[in-house]
């Protein structure tokens, strides 16, 4: 996401890298899965692990509320760099670059419990005694204990193998989180179920607070057990109330049966939710449920079948995969109750309602490759955005759990929502999506309401620019757009230009007009002194630094990274500073595109990447963060496609087979949907709309089963026949056998294509560079 504190520097690639699938740490070198293999085998949760990825290595299934995983330390969770584990808690999201999440973490230990802080009883671990594949994790303690997790949609199961002992302990802490925890309680029920209630808050910056319940259950009577409270462990106490260290211990004999499981179900509702859920998915054994979590990812992995590319390749695009799937998360219990942004008790009828929206980040890809494989589910998760504004009177920003945190700027609920609308996943709910979007678009919320919305607002609407006023004091927690007045000036237009294509679809020409004419507002942000954009102050004069690569008032980016942020006029834009000579120009040396040609790799990793969450003071692309994702796909058009391949291609080098192989935090999927999308091919070059760019394949092949009640076809093939380093610049398109010349399909078409295959050679063609071949602005595409 945005906050999200960003990674790499030169020395990406570290020599350890972790095998899939319940394997030991061996070199990169190691042979890809056969193809018969599963397709699971070629997930590596450990990719992301280190330097400020922020991925995590647990157990989760699709979209799952529960994400089980170990915690060592570090603010967000696991850091493969640590040898100490913490606990196993229940709730993580996958790259985020703040403390979220890690509720209840759980920590099997033997001996008299005497500590309560899991900083001081945290046990050591080896890597080489860890394995971790899609839906479980396993580690062998040095105190002698193996642990192993798995995870079903809301339950988390866990399974100790412990030393024979008459005092093995499972520690339930319930005061220590990766966030702010407010306040907790701890009951223990009965000689085999313990509950909690914990109340946390915090992301980046304090935000409203939530409530997580869990129930766990032991798969047999604990020989004794107590609560602490503070640094106090009481043996037999039932129940624990506190607003700081606060947890329960139980202890087994394990002198004959060394083994402990239990299932630990969560909900956001309440402990009957919770209890609930336990009831419809507990009660099945650790190999039960960690089996079917293998079967659920590997029907969902095999839904992209790609042939060809290197064994690196296959291992992080499939990894990449994986991740694009992990949120966002249920929200709504088995019998549909929810609680919503108002804090009430709402129930679904026909749909799953979903939660945490890091929307800033993956409204410009991850969102695009749920609506393309995984439709179903991105229509419920739109379904909720909606729900959201019902419940709580306004759109999401950043939301997590049952809150919002208003992290990030701009507006990035209209381009989710609009995607969702072009993507034809959002029939019967067309006019309620509108009108929460038109309410967006043109007021600002009230003071009561935690949101945010598009706070600079007020000034866009009146002058055509979202004022730069530096130092003003935020009126709401998280961050503010004026403190970031010409970025979000940007992203209001593009928000403006995706509404007026909804509009102009659904009848209301007025409003159509209206924001078309408003998604021009990028031109009263240009400089034509310049010749980028610039913020201006309150009284509109330009301010800052007049470098572009020292200017302010642009969100985690510089003017330069930000020029190319006007995807629905980029005709306009590249005419506004001077034509196509002038844009390649430009392009060429935002690229460093000469010394791309002579070495991709050391050019992505010594020149475009400068640093762990380094955002500023830059003239060079940041392919480690969202304003810049859409830039390489710019040469489509100017006239020189070919270019966009070549960046394309070496910012995917940056992906590498190791813990330190992602490039930036993975924003809830939204690096690993670049992967995969750029790898594929294809990309959502306007994002909120329905256009996708063109760019070779880094496979020979890849089959995708798609959903037959979105795309009637039920299947789409792209080919790109000896794809390699050398030859990868397209000679040739055709749409199902028919020659097609332009560099962009829209999603119409691909619902009816079967196949999309390229041919490629060793030199740039005349392909693509014809005056109609670009994707056309965004008020002339129909």
């Amino acid at each position: 996401m945005g906050w999200t504190q960003r990674l790499r520097g030169a020395g990406m690639v570290v020599a350890t890298t972790m095998l899939l699938g319940g394997s030991l740490a061996v070199p990169a070198a190691r042979a890809a899965a056969p193809p018969s293999a599963p397709l699971t085998d070629l997930v590596n949760p450990f990719i992301g692990t280190e330097n400020e990825g922020n991925t995590y290595p647990g157990a989760a299934v699709p979209f799952g509320m529960v994400q089980f995983s170990p915690d060592t330390g570090h603010n967000t969770g696991y850091d493969y760099s640590q040898n100490h584990i913490r606990g196993f808690s229940l709730v993580h999201l996958s790259g985020v670059g703040c403390g979220l999440g890690g509720d209840l973490p759980v920590l099997p230990t033997t001996g008299d419990v005497t500590e309560t802080d899991y900083a001081r009883y945290e046990a050591e671990f080896s890597h080489d005694s860890e394995r971790a594949s899609p839906g479980s994790y396993r580690v062998g303690l040095k105190t002698g204990i193996e642990a192993e997790l798995t995870a079903s949609a809301r339950t988390g199961v866990q399974r100790y193998t412990f030393p024979a002992t008459d005092k093995a302990n499972v520690l339930l802490n319930a005061g220590q989180s990766l966030h702010r925890t407010i306040s907790t309680k701890v009951e223990i029920l009965d000689n085999r179920t313990v509950r909690t209630a914990i109340t946390g808050s915090g992301f980046c910056q304090d935000t409203k607070p939530y409530t997580l319940h869990t129930v766990t259950r032991f798969d047999r009577p604990f020989t004794t057990s107590g609560t602490w409270n503070g640094g106090t462990v009481t043996e037999g106490s039932k129940e624990s109330v506190s607003t700081g260290r606060n947890g329960a211990f139980v202890r087994f004999d394990t002198t004959k049966d060394r083994t402990v499981e239990a299932t630990t179900a969560l909900s956001y509702v309440d402990a009957r939710g919770a209890a609930l859920n336990l009831r419809s998915e507990g009660g099945r054994s650790f190999d039960a449920v960690r089996s079917q979590a293998h079967r659920t990812w590997e029907d969902r992995l095999d839904d992209v079948r790609a042939q060809g590319g290197g064994d690196t390749l296959r291992r992080t695009f499939y990894s990449s995969l994986y991740r694009s799937f992990l949120a966002p998360n249920i929200g709504s219990d088995a019998d549909g109750r929810y609680t919503g942004w108002d804090q009430r008790v709402h129930r679904v009828q026909g749909f799953t309602y979903y939660q945490n929206w890091s929307l800033w980040d993956t409204y410009r890809t991850q969102s695009q490759l749920l609506s393309l494989l995984a439709p179903r589910e991105a229509r419920d998760m739109a379904i909720s955005v909606i729900k959201i504004d019902e419940d709580s009177g306004w759109l999401p920003k950043w939301g997590y759990g049952t809150v919002e945190t208003n992290i990030m700027t701009g507006d990035p609920g209209t381009p989710f929502l609009t995607n969702a609308y072009q993507q034809g996943l959002l029939k019967g709910y067309e006019e309620r999506a509108y009108r929460a979007l038109r309410k967006n678009a043109d007021g600002v919320p009230p003071a009561d309401s935690p949101a945010v919305g598009r706070e600079a607002n007020k000034e866009y609407l009146a002058n055509g620019f979202a004022p730069y006023v530096k130092d003003r004091p935020h009126a709401k927690p998280g961050d503010s757009d004026y403190d970031h007045g010409a970025s979000a000036t940007l992203e209001y237009a593009l928000s403006d230009a995706m509404l007026g294509a909804m509009a102009r679809d659904l009848g209301h020409d007025a409003d159509a007009a209206r924001y078309a004419a408003r998604a021009q507002n990028y031109r009263k942000i240009y400089d034509g002194s310049t010749g980028f954009f610039r913020a201006r102050d309150a009284s509109g004069t330009f301010t800052g630094p007049a470098d572009p690569a020292l200017s302010e008032g642009f969100h985690e980016g510089t003017s330069w990274q930000y020029q190319w942020l006007v995807p629905q006029d980029l005709p306009g834009m590249v005419d506004l500073i001077g034509g196509k000579q002038t844009a390649n120009d430009r392009l060429d040396s935002f690229f460093a595109y000469e010394q791309l040609l002579k070495d991709p790799g050391k050019t992505a990793r010594e020149v475009w990447v400068n640093g762990p969450y380094d955002y500023y003071n830059a003239d060079k692309y940041n392919p480690q963060n969202e304003p810049d994702l859409i830039a390489p796909y710019t040469y489509l058009s100017t006239g020189q496609p070919w270019k966009t391949t070549d960046v394309v291609h070496a910012a995917l080098t940056l992906f590498t087979d190791a813990p330190t192989g992602m490039t930036g935090n993975d924003d809830l999927g939204t690096m690993s949907a670049w992967n995969v999308l750029s790898s594929i091919g294809i990309f959502p070059v306007q994002p909120g709309y329905d256009t996708w760019g063109l760019s070779t394949p880094v496979f020979e092949r890849v089959d995708l089963t798609l959903d037959r009640r979105y795309y009637p076809r039920g299947a789409l093939t792209v080919t790109a026949t000896g794809t390699s380093d050398r030859d990868r610049y397209i000679q040739s398109a055709r749409l199902d056998g028919t020659s097609y010349g332009r560099t962009y399909l829209t999603t119409e078409s691909l619902r009816g294509l079967r196949s999309l295959s390229f041919t490629v050679g060793a030199e740039p063609s005349e392909w693509g560079t014809s005056a109609d071949a670009a994707p056309p602005a965004l008020e002339s595409t129909r």
